[in-house]
C-alpha cells in the first residue's frame, strides 16, 4: 500500500483545505492499518504527528489574527450606531426612544455603568430634557429595580414643610401633624428617591439632607429614635450646582456628594436626529390617550417642527404634538400651532401681487386663483388618503394618471404625504 507524502504535498501555505485533503487520506490509510507492516504502521504514525502539528499551528495562526481583529475593532472609534446597538443588545432598558447623538449616547452609557451601583448620580440638563426619565432608567437598569422609586421635586416644597415632607414627622410634632409619618427618604428604603430641582433646596435643607448622606440615618421631625434607611439617591438640576456654591447658595460639601457620577443630558437643538422618533412616539401616545387616529402632519409643519430650536425641549414637543392632537383632529398644519411660536406664513392668495391689481388682466388673477385652489385641493386630498394616489383618484373620481399629471404639475410628493413606519426601539 502506498502511503501519503505529507512533506511533497505540503504547500509553504497552511491551510484548512489542505489538512482536510490529508485528513481525509489518512482516514482511508487507517481503514488498512491492519494490513501494514511495521515501517508503514511507524511511517503512517510519522505522518498523524505531522498532520497535528499543522492543526495546531493553523489553530495559534486563526486565534492570533482573531486577536488582532478584536483588538483592532476595540481600538478603532464605535459609530454611533454601532453604540446605539450595544445599549439595545445588551437589554438597557430606556422607557422611550433615543437616537445617535454623541452627547446622548455618552451619557447613556455612562448611566448603563452607574446603574449596578449604588453611588450617588447627579443628572443635570435644561429643562424638559428628561432628566427624571434618565433617573428612573438608573433605577430600572440597577439593582433596586423591584423596589420603591420615590420622586421628590424639592422646588415645590415649601420651606417649613421640607424636613417632615423628606424625613417624617411624629404625631403631634407640630400643628396638624395628628398622626405619625413616614417621610420620602423611609419610603425609598430599600430603593431609589430622586431629588429633582435639588438647586431650589434652601440652604438649612442642604444641610439636613447632607447629614443623611453621610450616616444613612434620619430622625423624624419631633423624635429622638435615629432610624437607619438605605435609599440610592440621585439627584437632578437645571442650573451650575459649583458656580452656586461658589456664590454661596450651595454648599459645596453637599455638591460632592451628590456628583460622584454626572450625567449631563444635551438638549433636544443639540441631537435633532431624534425629533422624527419623537414625532412617532408620541404621536403613538397622543393616539392612544385621546383614543383617535395618530396625527399627520403636513410637509411644512414638518419642516418647521424639525428646524424649531425648542427652548422647552422634549417636554415642549410632547406638549405640541399632544396639543395638535387634540386640536387638529387627524391633519395637523401650521396653523394649529400655539401663537407664540407659529411663523408669520403669507396667506397664499393669487389675487397678492407685486403688480398693481389693476395692470393684471382678470382673466391671469382668475387662472392663478384656480391653479392654487387645485394644489390645496390635491395636499389636502393626499394627506386624507394617506399619500395614496390610487385612494386619492378614487376619492375624488379622477383618472389615476390624471391625478400623476397633477401631482407632478404642482410639485407635490406623495411620499411626503405617507405614514411613516414605525421602528422599533
Amino acid at each position: 500500500m502506498k502511503l501519503y507524502n505529507v512533506h511533497k504535498s505540503s504547500s509553504g501555505s497552511l491551510s484548512y483545505a489542505s489538512l482536510l485533503e490529508k485528513i481525509e487520506f489518512m482516514r482511508s490509510s487507517l481503514r488498512w492499518a491492519q494490513k501494514l507492516e511495521g515501517p508503514e504502521v511507524q511511517k503512517l504514525l510519522n505522518q498523524t504527528n505531522i498532520l497535528r502539528e499543522e492543526v495546531m499551528q493553523l489553530s495559534h495562526k486563526d486565534r492570533f489574527l482573531q486577536a488582532s481583529s478584536e483588538k483592532g475593532r476595540k481600538t478603532r472609534k464605535s459609530t454611533a450606531a454601532e453604540r446605539r446597538q450595544g445599549l439595545l443588545d445588551r437589554d438597557f432598558v430606556f422607557e422611550g426612544v433615543f437616537g445617535e447623538s454623541p452627547k446622548l449616547l455618552e451619557s447613556l452609557e455612562i448611566a448603563e455603568k452607574a446603574a449596578p451601583t449604588d453611588l450617588p448620580v447627579l443628572i443635570d440638563g435644561e429643562s424638559g430634557t428628561g432628566k427624571e426619565l434618565m433617573a428612573k432608567v438608573i433605577h430600572t437598569n440597577g439593582g433596586r429595580s423591584g423596589q420603591p422609586y420615590i420622586s421628590v421635586n424639592c422646588g415645590a416644597i415649601p420651606e417649613n414643610l421640607l424636613e417632615s415632607e423628606l424625613f417624617g414627622h411624629k404625631k403631634g410634632a407640630f400643628t396638624g401633624a395628628s398622626s405619625d409619618r413616614k417621610g420620602k427618604f423611609e419610603s425609598a428604603d430599600g430603593g431609589t428617591i430622586f431629588l429633582d430641582e435639588i438647586g431650589e433646596l434652601p440652604l438649612q435643607g442642604q444641610v439636613k439632607l447632607l447629614r443623611v448622606l453621610q450616616s444613612n440615618e434620619l430622625q423624624r421631625v419631633g423624635s429622638d429614635e435615629v432610624t437607619h434607611v438605605d435609599a440610592r439617591v440621585v439627584a437632578a438640576t437645571n442650573r451650575n450646582l459649583l458656580e452656586m456654591s461658589k456664590e454661596g447658595l450651595f454648599r459645596e460639601d453637599l455638591y460632592y456628594r451628590l456628583s460622584v457620577i454626572n450625567v449631563t443630558i444635551p438638549p433636544l437643538r443639540e441631537r435633532r436626529d431624534e425629533i422624527p422618533l419623537l414625532f412617532d412616539y408620541f404621536t403613538d401616545e397622543a393616539a392612544g390617550n385621546l383614543k383617535r387616529r395618530p396625527l399627520q402632519f403636513t410637509p411644512r409643519l414638518r419642516t418647521f417642527l424639525m428646524n424649531y430650536q425648542y427652548p422647552g425641549n422634549v417636554r415642549e414637543l410632547r406638549n405640541l404634538i399632544f396639543r395638535m392632537s387634540c386640536l387638529a383632529g387627524d391633519n395637523a398644519d401650521l396653523q394649529h400651532l400655539p401663537d407664540h411660536i407659529r411663523p408669520d406664513v403669507p396667506v397664499q392668495n393669487a389675487v397678492q401681487s407685486n403688480i398693481p391689481l389693476l395692470e393684471r388682466r382678470l382673466s391671469e388673477v382668475k387662472k392663478e386663483a384656480s391653479s392654487e385652489a387645485e394644489k390645496l385641493y390635491l395636499e389636502q386630498g393626499l394627506m386624507e388618503a394617506g399619500g395614496k394616489v390610487v385612494a386619492l383618484a378614487r376619492k375624488i373620481d379622477m383618472n389615476r394618471s390624471h391625478v400623476w399629471t397633477l401631482l407632478k404639475k404642482h410639485g407635490l410628493k406623495v411620499e411626503d404625504y405617507r405614514k411613516e413606519e414605525k421602528k422599533s426601539v
